[in-house]
């Protein structure tokens, strides 16, 4: 079982109350981010109006195919490149703005970053590794620095190659290290570009495994990862496509889409705000659009035979409602609201555009229909039933 301390000025930080005192608070934030590089046949756009928002102690996981913008996103947040217009906000810093001297502190103190090929020096120890960005950045009394880096060597299960050279480690073994490395200066965010790429699975296993230990202790990770069995075990996913970021519930919502679709689904849709008790849609009225929850939650309501109202579900994040009438061609079959207990964000994507899509995916086309069938039975029985 991993345990992990987490030092602040030399005293060990709350752990899991750090994650709950900040669950709701935006801790990365990018807005309408464009990245152009300049080539001989002209500017190329690797990142087009990117938005994204990270609250503190989420686990995020970034995809996407061998050119789609991963790392340069990554280099947007690190602050290793700079956007070309657009902002980005870490930890309430403005990072687009800091210059080279004041980024390198910064950097320091506030991210942790893991590289692919673990980037560990070759002529310092292991130890010596981890306390380097501890004397770049002065963050703990010499005399404490030592001891904290053996402590999570200790807790990555390498206390006994401490003072060994890196190439005397495998490559699952160096990757621990690179992590201890990351931790160094307590950073409340942790970034990894493909931290099991060099990995057999059994050992990118143990990694993740690690990362979800963080998380749970209070860090913010985002990892950049080919594998999509493990982005999948993140809490959140961000598929990133030809520079721009697909909606996340829309892609939970149609997984049957390819990353084309999604991605011209996430074009078309409208956000809608609902304060909370407000009436969306209405039996019987005319549907012109599918929707897609992105915050909040809604209630499904049906009307009974003996004409009492009853809430048959409700619907959070990533789940649609729409998607009978579409394929029936009628009024809407039942009315939904904006739940009591707060506002609702939904994504409304007209019936012309899902058309198109499930055109040209016949498995999404076959999904959706057999949902939409599952859900009309269920509506004919509670309609029947008595209050």
């Amino acid at each position: 079982m991993w345990t992990l301390p987490f030092w602040g000025n030399g005293k060990v930080n709350k752990g899991v109350a750090v994650a709950s005192d900040n669950e709701t608070r935006v801790l990365i934030e990018l807005q309408r981010v464009n990245k152009l590089y300049k080539t001989a046949v002209g500017d190329f756009p690797a990142l087009k109006d990117v938005d994204l928002h990270i609250r503190s102690g989420e686990f995020v996981s970034v995809i996407g195919k061998s050119g789609s913008g991963k790392t340069t996103l990554l280099n947007m947040i690190t602050g290793i490149d700079r956007p070309s217009s657009g902002e980005v906000w870490v930890n309430g810093t403005a990072v687009h703005e800091l210059n080279e001297n004041e980024m390198a502190r910064w950097r320091g103190k506030n991210l942790g970053i893991v590289f692919q090929f673990f980037q560990l020096l070759p002529m310092l120890s292991v130890v010596e590794n981890i306390t380097l960005p501890m004397d770049f950045c002065n963050t703990f009394p010499q005399n404490e620095r030592e001891d904290r880096a053996l402590e999570l060597l200790e807790q990555m299960e390498l206390a006994d190659h401490a003072y060994k050279l890196p190439a005397a480690l495998s490559g699952g073994q160096q990757q621990r290290v690179a992590i201890a490395r990351a931790l160094a200066n307590d950073p409340p965010i942790v970034i990894a570009d493909e931290p099991t790429g060099n990995l057999d699975s059994r050992t990118a296993e143990t990694v993740f495994e690690l990362f979800n230990v963080l998380v749970g202790q209070g860090k913010t990770i985002i990892i950049v990862t080919h594998d999509s069995a493990l982005a999948r075990r993140a809490k959140r996913t961000a598929l990133i496509t030809d520079g721009q970021i697909v909606n996340e519930f829309v892609a939970k919502a149609l997984p049957a889409l390819s990353n084309e679709q999604l991605l011209k689904a996430t074009r078309r849709l409208q956000p809608q705000q609902y304060k909370a008790g407000t009436m969306i849609l209405q039996e019987g009225a005319a549907g012109e659009h599918f929707f897609v929850v992105s915050s909040g939650t809604v209630d499904v309501i049906l009307q009974r035979s003996d004409a009492s109202d009853v809430i048959v579900t409700q619907l959070g994040p990533g789940k649609y409602f729409g998607e009978m009438e579409f394929f029936q061609k009628e009024g809407r079959r039942a009315s939904v609201r904006a739940s009591e207990n707060g506002p609702v964000e939904v994504l409304a994507l007209d019936y012309e555009t899902l058309s198109e899509l499930l055109t040209s995916s016949d498995t999404a086309h076959e999904v959706l229909y057999q949902a939409a069938e599952k859900h009309q039975h269920e509506n004919i029985t509670f309609r029947g039933a008595k209050k």
